[in-house]
């Protein structure tokens, strides 16, 4: 029934007036937020009407959804929600309720939006079940509620986890809220039990009464307290010193609500408060002086050397193979070694010196009034003695030596400052050199250390990047077939050329860059040999080097297998090469390693064999599967009856301990036959192959993997 609303003076005969329901209905549904429908309850949702509101949602014309498989409602629907989506709307259907459901569709231009759609089960004009419905975008909506809710989530966390007490109280002094570091804080088991008994807050939680009092005073003053300091009561009746920074919550209109804040435990620096000027200036882990105390030391040192004439020497001391120690064993044991250090380097120095430590295994002398250098390298030969001596702990022997850096004042430096710095070029000079060793500085040294902190920053853009390659060394059977290779990394630089791993590798390992590097190889590594192995019969080995430094630093293990599951390869084609120095410090946690390796499915490889005073013996002791003949080994085979001998006594070995050995640095064909008359399992070399990219050895392999002798 239609009712007609007169207006004066103005005559409507609406009600004998036929209404153009149609266009009434199309005007609705083409100005409504969102899409009506009616589709069939069939497997794509096929549409049989949308409306205009359509362009709008999805981005897709009704022209192009409405009897379309290709874009039908169910391939616009998120793949993740069709499942639910689907459930929902067939279950309503079966008890004859409307439905609304909530899920993603993709737009044409791919966007993910959220919708809600309601609808129901009616007959068609066939009288043929179909569905009819609206959905609406309400991804704007959906996207402010889930930021409240994470906002919220946050802030509870933030509440709940804090490490620093949270409170809210009224004005008299009764708690309204606690957190549990708070509860911890006052001895009570709960938040709620802390609420619950506690209260009157200034005669039962202050020792002093009137710092309540003081409390409110500066809060009305202020309007909050800043590193407010009281001792208070926990629930055991024991004090502790807190400090509390709080500030009064007021409402829009400006009532108060209450007072919030935060309180920590500040009882540890009240107790030691006598002991701040010792532990400002001295090391508390072994009593030596500090860097505060030692650059005033130095500066007394300097002005001496300038009245008397004579020469003062800096001494930059960093331990060899401590990282290893204190890695493996523990930083306990790590820090009984750096006690027993101390001690020894205290014993060689006179009244007039300094020994200091500036943090982790680096000390510091300071040596006054030396006429002659010489007395000097006297001085540091007897330390390096010192240093050198088994080291006790927890019932085994250690051995650290130290790499030492001289700097002289004043050749080398006028202040602090400098000679500081140049000692330490001095020191990286002595690690360079072999360690357990001294340098003085030079001016060749400060280019050089320049160029290594250049080479530093290089290293991380490179690595950010994704700058490094990786080349393939092939190892070769008797037959000249491949059946292996070794990945090595590459560095290309834009503006510094080719950067060898003899330079890179070092800086890598010294800065804490070998973790990134490493796994930037391995995954190039492990993929090129995931894709060289699909289809082969016999599987091709990809040998990998892992630096000693990385080898006992975290679960090396885990990480490893993590990055072979994310390349999908099997470990059974995988080699780790490592070499003994992985050995010095604790041998039981590098055995533990090995044996991981081992249970994870790799083979273990020793490198470089041969070039230690101890390898005869690791092999005995440690599950390798093969041993790599070091290049020196190699060298001079062919005309050196004592190579030879050492070679062939290498050889022998390997077999008879059923190990796979592997001759490096095969240079010439008389190399070769020597080798593979002896015995020889395989062979790297430039004889066979240089070192290849990865696109050169897929050709290679292609065409067989197989390398012609070269004539004679």
């Amino acid at each position: 029934m239609l009712v007609q609303i007169s207006r004066p003076g103005r005559t409507s005969l609406l009600s004998s007036e036929v209404l153009d329901r149609s266009r009434v209905l199309d005007t609705l549904m083409n100005n409504l937020d969102g899409m009506a429908y009616r589709c069939l309850n069939d497997r794509h949702w096929t549409m049989v009407f949308v409306s205009q509101g359509c362009a709008r949602l999805t981005g897709y014309q009704p022209a192009e959804i409405v009897d379309r498989v290709d874009t039908c409602w169910e391939e616009i629907t998120h793949p993740c929600d069709r499942a639910r989506v689907r459930a929902c709307i067939e279950g309503a259907l079966r008890s004859g309720q409307r439905f609304s459901v909530q899920y993603r569709i993709k737009t044409r231009s791919g966007e993910v939006r959220w919708v809600v759609e309601r609808g129901t089960v009616v007959l068609d004009e066939q009288g043929e079940r179909v569905v009819e419905g609206f959905i609406e975008d309400v991804t704007a909506h959906r996207t402010m509620l889930e930021a409240r809710e994470q906002a919220e989530l946050r802030y509870r966390h933030i509440f709940e986890h804090a490490s620093e007490g949270i409170f809210q109280t009224t004005s008299e002094g009764n708690y309204l809220a606690a957190n549990p570091a708070l509860a911890r804080l006052y001895g009570y088991a709960t938040p709620d039990e802390l609420i619950d008994k506690l209260s009157d807050i200034g005669r039962r939680l202050y020792v002093d009464p009137e710092r309540r009092a003081e409390f409110h005073h500066l809060m009305q003053t202020h309007g909050e307290v800043l590193n407010f300091e009281s001792e208070v009561y926990r629930q055991d009746g024991s004090r502790i010193w807190v400090s509390e920074n709080a500030h009064i919550v007021r409402s829009a209109q400006g009532e108060f609500i209450c007072y919030e804040g935060t309180v920590q435990d500040i009882s540890e620096r009240k107790h030691y408060q006598e002991q701040l000027e010792r532990q400002a200036n001295h090391d508390l882990l072994t009593g030596l002086p500090n860097r505060v105390l030692l650059a005033d030391r130095i500066e007394q040192g300097i002005a001496r050397a300038g009245r008397m004439g004579c020469q003062l020497a800096l001494v930059f001391i960093d331990l060899d193979n401590f990282k290893f120690v204190n890695d493996s064993l523990g930083h306990g044991v790590g820090d009984e070694l750096l006690k027993e250090i101390a001690g020894r380097l205290s014993t060689c120095l006179r009244g007039s010196d300094t020994v200091a430590r500036l943090g982790g295994d680096e000390f510091v002398l300071l040596l006054n009034d030396h006429e002659q250098v010489s007395s000097v390298i006297s001085l540091l030969e007897r330390v390096l003695q010192e240093v050198a001596r088994p080291v006790a702990l927890s019932g085994r022997e250690f051995h650290v030596g130290a790499s030492l850096g001289v700097a002289l004042f004043p050749d080398d430096g006028g202040d602090a400052q400098t000679l500081l710095k140049h000692a330490d070029i001095a020191m990286y000079a002595a690690k360079d050199r072999g360690r357990n060793n001294f340098q003085f500085f030079t001016r060749e040294l400060n280019r050089v250390a320049g160029e290594r902190l250049s080479l530093e920053a290089a290293m991380r853009v490179a690595l950010e990047r994704d700058e490094f390659e990786v080349h393939y060394q092939p190892k070769f059977d008797h037959r000249r077939r491949i059946v292996g290779v070794e990945a090595l990394a590459r560095w290309f630089h834009p503006e510094l050329g080719a950067i060898g791993p003899d330079r890179f590798i070092p800086i890598a390992e010294e800065t804490g860059l070998i973790l990134p590097l490493t796994t930037a190889i391995l995954r190039r590594a492990f993929a090129a040999a995931r894709d060289w192995n699909r289809g082969r019969e016999q599987p091709l080995r990809m040998a990998v080097n892992l630096s000693p430094r990385l080898f006992l630093c975290g679960d090396i293990v885990a990480h490893v297998a993590g990055l072979l599951v994310e390349a999908g390869l099997s470990p059974s084609h995988v080699e780790m090469e490592v070499t003994e120095t992985v050995f010095l410090g604790d041998s039981d946690r590098a055995v533990t390693i090995l044996r991981a390796f081992k249970a994870l499915g790799v083979s273990l490889a020793m490198d470089d064999f041969g070039t230690g005073y101890s390898s005869l013996s690791y092999l005995s002791r440690f599950p390798f599967d093969i041993i790599k003949i070091d290049r020196s080994l190699v060298t001079g085979i062919e005309h050196d009856e004592e190579m030879a001998m050492i070679a062939r006594a290498v050889i022998s070995l390997g077999q008879s301990l059923r190990k796979t050995v592997v001759a490096e640095g095969v240079e010439n064909q008389a190399q070769f036959d020597f080798l593979r008359y002896q015995g020889c399992d395989e062979f790297q070399g430039y004889l066979l192959s240089r070192p290849l990219p990865e696109a050169e050895l897929t050709r290679l392999l292609a065409s067989g993997g197989v390398i012609a002798k070269v004539p004679a």
